[in-house]
């Protein structure tokens, strides 16, 4: 089993290395998407020469990067990749549960749940805003194409490379997700969800430009969602209910 580890960064001069280090060592195979950073993350990354790296030239958007990682992957041999955040909201130390899980087979994406995880899992708390954002799509999401998911939007990722040919993606920037779920969906992949910590670090971190207002964020999420809903058209819905706006 070739396992990637993929991270999407731009400017995460503060964690970059620290996190790197921990990666490395529950896997050699780490790939950084540098979505063209104006810190030190490029003088970092090439101080890691064991870390490969792709670079936009320019900021490109959060979805733009994975769908870079899910291409790297494809391209060069890999059964999985696996993404995670940089900014340690995601704790390398659970890699291991991941490819784990991957080894039970049975599933394409194997997604993380902040909202499932046991007492034990217990961490920080999400800003308000994002909790009832996250809350509404995965309703939203769980209604019209009969999933249980228990949060959509988290990052850390096990995506089946094979299976993930036949998504196409083109969602460049934080609505990514929405494009995701439903395209999954529409090509018959298997999902399920493994529990991980809730850890927000900084809460003031933020999306840039209009997307830091929630309502406007929720307003662009649900379009991203309805427009790809009503753009496919997969043989056999999950559910009864799935794809039912364009009935």
């Amino acid at each position: 089993m070739n396992v990637l580890i993929a991270i999407p960064v731009f400017n995460e001069e503060k964690y970059l290395a620290r996190v790197l280090s921990q990666v490395l060592t529950y896997n050699p195979r780490v790939l950084v998407v540098d979505d063209g950073s104006t810190d030190a993350t490029p003088a970092i990354l090439r101080q890691m020469p064991q870390v490969q790296v792709l670079r936009h030239p320019a900021n490109a958007g959060y979805g733009q990067s994975i769908i870079d990682a899910l291409r790297f992957g494809q391209d060069n041999g890999y059964d999985w990749v696996i993404t995670m955040d940089c900014d340690e909201q995601h704790e390398p130390a659970m890699i291991p549960s991941f490819l784990r899980r991957i080894r039970r087979g049975g599933a394409d994406i194997i997604s993380g749940s902040r909202y499932l995880a046991p007492r034990s899992f217990a961490g920080s708390a999400a800003p308000a805003d994002r909790r009832t954002i996250n809350q509404l799509m995965t309703q939203t999401i769980n209604k019209h194409l009969g999933l249980s998911l228990t949060d959509s939007f988290c990052g850390f990722k096990a995506h089946r490379v094979e299976a993930m040919k036949k998504v196409a993606l083109s969602e460049l920037g934080y609505a990514f997700p929405m494009q995701l779920w439903v395209r999954a969906v529409a090509a018959g992949l298997s999902i399920s969800e493994l529990p991980v910590k809730l850890i927000y670090n900084d809460p003031t971190r933020h999306f840039g430009g209009e997307l830091d207002d929630p309502n406007h964020r929720l307003r662009h999420y649900l379009e991203v969602f309805f427009r790809e809903l009503c753009s496919v058209r997969p043989a056999e819905p999950a559910s009864q209910n799935a794809f039912a706006c364009c009935a």
